[in-house]
Parts: structure tokens; sequence; C-alpha cells
């Protein structure tokens, strides 16, 4: 039964996040890796998935061997997200943030707010983008993520109680998104926007990684609209514990001509930014699912 699956997957992130915080940091690491390493040999569809895009940010340069081994890499980051996500918010009572948490061009954020319109922080699925939220807490700031809805809502009700507990206001997608967006920025906030995924399938078509695809415009249209500093940023997992956040400047987003050609220039714009940020290390970038239209083709 439907509902019956959702209950249980709930039940199951609950005894994940149990276990994980219970795990001194380093066994939770080697637990991560060989749960990563089980995924990539037992999730077929979602291998398949992450081998194209590993190829895409590799120029289609890798040979046999190394795509395995890059498919492996990406879904032993992945295990390692969740794992750390579970442990946030233990991390954050012990100040591990401070200790494990390192950010190159936090100018650039700063430089957006003191102009007063709010900043938009553009993130692919990469690393641990999750730290940046409490590491910006402690100096003040409250940042909005907008995020996907999951099932059931007692599952996403938790996941925005635990991010809310460390500095964050969850965002979900729908109908009033816009609205608390906006809200956000007129309070001279920081919202993190996911950009390199279009999952309404109505974005803005782009070249990403050398192929068409299409890439949300809500980041560049709110920046267009707004007057906000667009920033791409991304968080890089560094050895077993240590994470660097990169924060690049703002993008340029006053208006030069039509609307619709200025959020297509942007949005191109800050696809090459997530290329530059994701070919650092494309092996933690998580995304599994289909982005490219060859992809769905593949995928049927």
């Amino acid at each position: 039964m439907p509902g019956g699956s959702a209950r249980a997957s709930y039940l199951a992130y609950r005894a994940g996040a149990a276990v994980a915080q219970g795990l001194p940091p380093e066994v939770g690491a080697r637990v991560a890796r060989l749960l990563g390493r089980a995924g990539a040999v037992t999730l077929r569809n979602r291998r398949a998935m992450a081998a194209r895009h590993q190829q895409r940010a590799a120029g289609h340069t890798l040979d046999a061997e190394a795509l395995d081994r890059a498919v492996e890499q990406v879904f032993e980051s992945y295990a390692r997200y969740w794992l750390e996500m579970f442990r946030l918010a233990a991390d954050v009572g012990s100040h591990e943030i401070e200790r494990h948490f390192e950010v190159e061009g936090f100018e650039h954020i700063e430089t957006g707010l003191a102009a007063g319109r709010g900043v938009i922080v553009a993130l692919p699925h990469l690393g641990g983008w999750e730290w940046a939220g409490p590491w910006m807490a402690a100096r003040g700031h409250r940042l909005g993520a907008v995020v996907e809805p999951v099932e059931p809502p007692e599952l996403f009700d938790w996941f925005a109680r635990a991010r809310a507990s460390l500095g964050m206001e969850v965002i979900p997608l729908g109908p009033d998104v816009v609205g608390r967006v906006l809200r956000a920025l007129r309070e001279n906030r920081v919202v993190c926007l996911l950009s390199d995924r279009d999952l309404s399938g109505d974005g803005v078509p782009v070249e990403f990684f050398g192929e068409e695809t299409t890439l949300p415009a809500g980041p560049a249209t709110l920046a267009l609209r707004t007057g906000a500093a667009l920033v791409p940023l991304a968080v890089y997992f560094e050895g077993t514990r240590d994470h660097r956040g990169v924060i690049r400047p703002a993008l340029a987003v006053e208006r030069r001509g039509r609307l619709r050609d200025d959020i297509a220039r942007v949005t191109q714009d800050l696809a090459h930014e997530l290329e530059a940020l994701i070919r650092v290390a494309p092996e933690q970038w998580h995304l599994l699912q289909p982005n490219w239209p060859s992809d769905r083709d593949a995928a049927a």
C-alpha cells in the first residue's frame, strides 16, 4: 500500500538518523563508504545516469575503468551527504561546523547583502552544501532553502524541523514559493536554490556540459526582477571530515533588453558557472536522475 510504503520510508529515515548520530564520526564515514559502494552495485538505473553525467563532466574522456571508479565515488559521496545531514544537528551543538568548514569568497555574499536587496545562492547537487546553512547562521544570517517536497508529509516536516534547528527556513516548492522567496529577499536575506536540475520541465534552454537541456528559470528571474545578487556556490567534501565552500562573484543581472532574453542570458551564464564548480570535483556531483533529453531517451 502506498501509505504503508511512505510510513516505512519515514521510519527508515528516522532510524538512519539515530544510527548516524550514535556512531563515532570515523566509523560513520566508513559505513557511508560501504553503503555507497553497495548502492553503486544494486541501483542499476541510478548508476547508469551517474555514468552519463560523469562522462559529460569529464568531456567524454573516461575509459571504462576510470568511469567505474568515478561512479563508485559518486555513490560514496552521496552516502556521505546523507550521513552528514543526519549528523548536522549534533555537529552544530558540538561546534564541529566551525572546526571542519572553511569558505572562500564570502565577501561576494557580504557585498550583495550590503546592497540591501538580498542574495540568491545558486548551487549544484554537489558535496555537502547543507553545511553552509549553520555556518552562516552562526554569523547571524538565516537562510531560506527552496526544496522539493517529499512523501510522506511527516517526513518532510521532520526534515524542515531539523533544518530549522540549524538556522535554515525550508521553503517547499508549491503555490506560495515565489511569495515566500520574495519576502525573504525584501528582508535582505540569503535564499538558496539548487539550480542544476529542472524539476518542472519548463525551464530555460541552455547548453550545459556541451549538450542542450533546460535549467530552472527561477534564479535568473528573481534576480532580474528584484535586483538581488545572484551568487554561484558549491561546498566540497575534503578528507573524511572537512568541507570547503567556494563562492563565486555575483553574476551580471542588469536588464539589457526583453525580460525573456535577459532570463535566457543569465541562466546560460549560470550554467557555465555551475559547470566550472562541478568540474572541480565531479565525483561529488549527486545527480542521479535524467537531466538531458537524451537521458530520458536512454532510460526509456
